[in-house]
């Protein structure tokens, strides 16, 4: 798309022009976009005039002094209700009317583009469409009521005497008397009529109806303050009451640019700067999490206002700020995992019940209730002897001020060189190592730097911290406590120092700085209000001001950028930049005010106009965090590396690379195609929370631009030494992103490979179908002896030589067809010549679930009569067990079929008790042969004898015997000569003969014609062309599957064997075999099971695609292993300026289109990238993690 696309197209605009009025009256809809009766626009001006009208009546009264203010407030707030229930009353009624005919009520989300038919002044279609009601009963009444003071109060706010007292002007007090009353109308109508839909909207929906309740809330504020001047005798009050009547007429204007924020996020915004820069705690992950923090903050303040003595506050504040300061939920995930469930642990394995870094045991305990001592022991001592001794030459506070301000200039330095850029990201570090590529070199060349990390870790986590107490324990300060200003001040100083150390350092050394600088001076303001006011306001101005300076940074990012980069030059930049250097005051002066109130500064559809946006938490989204995600295929990547990562990012965090991870911090990692987006959510003392997202791994044209922006960026930090030492500047300073560190991770590397030339070669073609038996023998003797172990692990003993074996000791059936020739029966010659002509039509067939009780119990096993061995098998005449603990005389009777015709038995079948088919019997040479037998479904093949025989021919009997050397049939020392009988059991040979080469003939024909690649591809998915068989084998799943997989493996050892070259002997082949079955996974990605070997960390995926778009066929190869990971850092401010701006356009404009200017590649916002790191709906990341803990020790 080029630069002019327009930024709302022509059904958009109109849409927004219809609904932008309506936002500045308050929801009067004046501008519907098709023809309506007159009427509908006079109902709305008079419901709009209403408050107006009876705040009026009690204003002339009031003028008049036929009754006082109260009673004139009294009189407009008894009409203002009176109206208010009318209104609602009549729109409750019509939808009550009307509910009989609305089968399915929902709520019209159409209702600014439906077109009504209206019937009358007061029909129900145009009640309907100017009140559209309440859809809870409690919000009726509860607006009604507020409805009704907000008249009152109104009345009393605007009352014309006490303007004139105000400013002494008949003119100032007529402008603020008409303008002040149409905001009144405003929220009365927004309250009471029509909710306007807000330029600030922080939730997707409005479930609650809050947003009726936002510009009446505002309202309420400007009369507060007016009614405390009333109250209060102060001429500061004077002042502000006077300001904020001016402010009140602008108001409208105010809320139609969406600066002030709706009800539920200014309660957050609130509660959040109110923890951070008045009680000095941080803000929190979860908003259940900053409502508790808030009370339990708020608590120990007014505690320490009524404890008695100075040393118990410094006490109390200390340990209270200590405590506070710790991750406080590792409580709660302790208990979660004592409660886990079995579920849980298979979902994932690995990670369950593993939290990252540090658990909640008896050590950290222990650490953490020392540190707690000696802080206290600390703060304790000083405090006392500082206030019992005054005979010091030199203040103890003078002495650790300098011991504070070198302690802060070391471990700034050492900080600094952790990272790739030094001085705010303008030059390289050269300490730093460049030109690496794999993760040995890398921890090599920077074992330095990890020195340099744990000399700043000591500083910042040990020394740091103590050292602030000491400066605070011995404050003057603290002796004229009992002030509400002295108690918030230094519970904030004494929490602060531990829950961002980083920021406290800073403050506490500029205080001593300015203590030092005006030793001779007195500055009586400034000392009079205390130390920890002092850090207090300190504390306000640095976050503004680094706020401010990273606002200025990404405003002039956009308006250079504009013109810079061709893509982004639009027909009208040139307008808009010359606009921004003339009005540059202006620009300043909405930066500073986004700055002051911690908002975002909003570039409308990112081009350099720049607005205030409404300040809102930190984590900028309503949501929970890691609640919603575009769920994809792809996900399991992301959700397998997120604990790998937070590892990872716990050591960078601690050693400094990657700064100071302060609340609200975005950092973007890069590795092949993945895009990682991290969020800091909470700080405090020893760990962080953050939030990790992933971005999506099928490319568009723009992510796929702001990709290799990404690439070239980290690239150019990181791996062209040549260009570090030429320029050390920074070449991509007016970036968004600035690299900091490469991280050492354990993620899983892709490869992926055109297989041009590999399956679409003869040989290669001709070598799977020579290797599929070979490998299904040995994935069949695998599975079947493994699943025979488990089933006889308490059997397994050697069975001595003169005792008869039967198969389990009983008689076993198998389904066979009339036309199977006795060639096709895999019967031992040998055994025969030990049957008798008598007894073989004198046995009869016996069910599976036939009462007679073969094997009494083990001992009558042992005492049975040594016999051949006698088991069912295709095509073999009906045989019953030989065993002499069977009594004949409990046997059906039956006439022996030796000498009569033929009879087709092909849907018939021969009934005991269990009524299924009972085959003759297959006799094994082996009493050990049992333990690899296979199922009795899978003895009867598809094929007829001919073409079963013909397939036999290509049986590996010496592969087969090989594989047989393997297997653990039983553990014994005579386990040598028990293989070589097995292997000697024909029977057994033939069995698996049989069923090998009848999936063998399914799969790959059983004609010599070599497969087509079109065919290998169609097996190697599932998708099996229809043969004869397929029906036969697609009912037996087990067999399907087993079939699958070593066709699969038999792919992929075709696929080594073009790569590799060939195999030399049967040993190497079976090591091939052996590392697929334990370290491999071949299948395809479209499978649950390919998820799930990703997040059990099988070392290799392998997986076999087409490309539909080249004709080509592709290998995937996923391999496990320690990579480098490349972390930068995003100007935070200029990722929640985005946001802010996708907010406003998505919620409100409605813009939608997914070409939309907002939305195109800008390789130096990454907007691209940053609209789809958005928490859905309006953002698109394929994985969101919850809040995750790392430690930073």
């Amino acid at each position: 798309m080029g630069p002019d696309v327009p930024l709302l197209n022509d059904y958009k605009q109109e849409f927004f022009w219809k609904r932008f009025p309506q936002t500045i009256l308050g929801g009067p809809r004046f501008k519907l976009g098709y023809c309506a009766p007159p009427y509908i626009y006079v109902n709305q001006i008079i419901l709009f005039l209403i408050p107006w009208v009876f705040g009026g009546v009690g204003t002339v009264l009031y003028q008049l002094s036929t009754i006082n203010d109260c009673w004139a407030s009294v009189l407009a707030a008894g009409l203002m209700l009176l109206a208010a229930s009318i209104v609602q009353g009549m729109s409750l009624w019509v939808r009550q009317k009307n509910v009989t005919v609305e089968t399915f009520p929902s709520e019209n989300t159409l209702a600014d583009e439906d077109e009504f038919d209206f019937s009358s002044c007061a029909g129900p279609e145009t009640v309907k469409f100017i009140v559209p009601g309440k859809k809870y009963l409690i919000n009726t009444v509860f607006h009604s009521v507020l409805a009704g003071a907000l008249c009152g109060l109104g009345t009393l706010y605007l009352l014309p005497n006490r303007l004139m007292l105000l400013y002494a002007n008949t003119g100032a007090t007529f402008v603020l008397f008409v303008f002040g009353w149409v905001t009144v109308c405003i929220g009365e109508y927004s309250l009471i009529v029509n909710t306007a839909v807000e330029t600030a909207t922080f939730q997707p929906q409005d479930t609650y109806e809050i947003n009726a309740l936002t510009r009446p809330l505002y309202i309420f504020v400007f009369i507060a303050v007016d009614l405390a001047y009333r109250f209060t005798v102060n001429p500061t009050m004077l002042q502000i009451n006077q300001i904020l009547h001016i402010i009140f007429v602008f108001l409208p204007v105010v809320w139609a640019v969406g600066v002030l924020p709706p009800v539920d996020a200014l309660f957050l915004w609130v509660l959040e700067q109110v923890l951070e820069f008045g009680l000095g705690g941080s803000p929190m992950a979860t908003n259940l999490r900053l409502i508790a923090m808030f009370i339990v903050s708020v608590g120990v303040v007014i505690a320490t206002f009524f404890i008695p003595s100075t040393l118990g506050v410094v006490l109390f504040t200390t340990g209270m700020g200590f405590i506070l300061s710790l991750d406080l939920s590792q409580a709660d995930t302790l208990f979660r995992f004592c409660c886990r469930t079995a579920h849980a642990s298979l979902e994932y394995p690995k990670y369950f019940g593993k939290q990252i870094g540090w658990h909640l045991g008896w050590k950290e305990a222990l650490i953490y209730i020392s540190l707690l001592i000696v802080t206290l022991a600390e703060a304790g001592l000083l405090h006392f002897f500082a206030k019992s001794s005054s005979t010091f030459t030199i203040s103890p506070q003078t002495v650790i001020s300098y011991i504070l301000i070198v302690t802060l200039v070391i471990w700034k330095i050492f900080q600094e060189i952790q990272g790739a850029y030094i001085l705010f990201g303008f030059f390289r570090n050269p300490l730093f190592p460049k030109g690496i590529r794999t993760v040995k070199l890398f921890e090599q060349k920077r074992a330095i730097l990890m020195k340099f990390g744990f000399i700043q870790r000591i500083l910042l986590n040990l020394i740091s911290p103590f050292a602030m107490v000491a400066f605070l324990s011995v404050d003057t300060s603290l002796q004229d406590l009992h002030t509400a200003s002295l108690c918030i001040g230094f519970t904030r100083a004494f929490r602060i120092v531990w829950q961002n150390t980083e920021n406290a350092l800073l403050e506490v050394v500029v205080i001593a700085i300015v203590r030092l600088a005006t030793v001779h001076s007195s500055l009586v303001w400034w000392n009079s209000i205390g130390t920890g006011i002092q850090l207090l306001m300190v504390g306000i101005i640095r976050d503004r001001f680094f706020q401010a300076t990273s606002k200025l940074k990404f405003a002039l990012t956009v308006l250079v950028s504009s013109w810079t980069e061709k893509k982004q030059r639009r027909k009208s930049s040139s307008i808009i930049i010359t606009l921004n250097v003339i009005l540059f005051p202006v620009v300043l002066t909405v930066i500073a005010l986004a700055s002051a109130l911690s908002a975002p500064l909003l570039p409308l559809f990112t081009l350099p106009v720049f607005l205030v946006g409404f300040p809102r938490p930190s984590k900028t989204w309503p949501g929970s965090v890691g609640a919603a995600a575009c769920i994809c295929p792809d996900s399991v990547y992301y959700q397998h590396m997120m604990h790998n990562l937070a590892n990872v990012l716990s050591t960078a965090f601690s050693a400094g690379s990657l700064g100071n991870p302060s609340p609200g911090s975005h950092f973007l990692c890069r590795f092949q195609d993945r895009l990682i987006w991290v969020l800091v959510l909470e700080r405090g003392f020893g760990y962080c929370c953050i939030s990790i997202k992933g971005l999506e791994l099928q490319e568009t044209s723009c992510h796929t631009a702001e990709a290799r922006r990404v690439d070239e960026v980290f690239e150019m930090a990181f791996e062209q030494e040549d260009q570090a030492k030429t320029c050390p500047i920074n070449q991509h300073l007016g970036n968004i992103l600035t690299p900091c560190a490469v991280l050492p991770v354990e993620v899983y590397s892709d490869a992926r490979n055109i297989l041009t030339g590999i399956i679409d070669t003869h040989e290669n073609l001709k070598q799977i179908k020579e290797d599929f038996a070979k490998v299904f023998i040995w994935v069949l003797l695998r599975s079947t002896n493994k699943s025979k172990s488990c089933q006889n692990s308490q059997d397994i003993q050697p069975l001595q030589q003169n005792r008869t074996w039967s198969d389990e000791c009983t008689i076993t059936s198998v389904q066979t067809e009339s036309s199977t020739s006795p060639k096709d029966s895999s019967i031992n010659s040998e055994t025969f010549n030990e049957w008798l002509d008598g007894d073989i039509f004198e046995l009869e067939s016996i069910g599976r679930k036939t009462r007679i009780s073969f094997v009494k119990n083990m001992i009558d096993m042992q005492q049975m009569s040594t016999k051949p061995i006698v088991t069912s098998i295709p095509g073999s005449l009906e045989t019953r067990s030989l065993s002499p603990d069977i009594n004949e005389e409990e046997l059906p009777k039956k006439t022996p079929t030796y000498g009569l015709p033929a009879i087709d038995k092909g849907g018939k079948r021969i009934m005991e008790s269990g009524n299924r088919e009972i085959a003759p019997l297959v006799v094994f040479s082996s009493p050990y042969s049992s333990k690899l037998k296979v199922p009795e479904n899978w003895r009867s093949g598809p094929f007829t004898s001919l073409l079963l025989q013909k397939l036999l021919k290509s049986f590996p009997d010496d592969w087969y015997s090989f594989v047989l050397t393997l297997m653990d049939v039983v553990q014994s020392d005579e386990k040598s000569s028990i293989i070589f009988e097995v292997k000697g059991d024909k029977t057994l040979r033939e069995m698996y003969a049989q069923v090998v080469m009848s999936c063998y003939g399914i799969m790959l024909g059983t004609d010599s014609t070599i497969p087509s690649p079109n065919q290998v591809f169609k097996v190697y998915s599932g998708d099996i062309p229809w043969s004869l068989g397929l029906d036969w084998l697609t009912q037996k799943p087990e067999l399907l599957a087993l079939a699958l997989k070593a066709f699969r493996y038999t792919f992929k050892l075709m696929f080594d064997k073009a790569s590799l070259g060939p195999v030399e002997d049967f040993v190497e082949l079976v090591n091939y075999l052996e590392e697929y079955e334990r370290d491999w996974f071949i299948g395809m990605m479209s499978e649950s099971e390919w998820q799930q070997a990703v997040l059990q960390e099988k070392p290799y995926l392998f997986s076999l695609g087409y490309d539909p778009s080249l004709s080509t066929y592709t290998g995937r190869v996923l391999s496990l292993q320690e990579m480098l990971l490349q972390v930068g850092r995003l100007n935070a401010e200029a990722i929640r300026g985005q946001w802010a701006n996708l907010s406003w356009e998505l919620l409100y404009a409605t813009n939608d289109d997914e070409e939309r200017y907002s939305i195109q590649a800008h390789p130096v916002l990454l907007r691209n990238l940053t609209v789809q790191s958005a928490d859905p709906p309006l953002g698109y990341p394929i994985y969101s993690s919850t809040p995750i803990h790392v430690p930073l020790f």
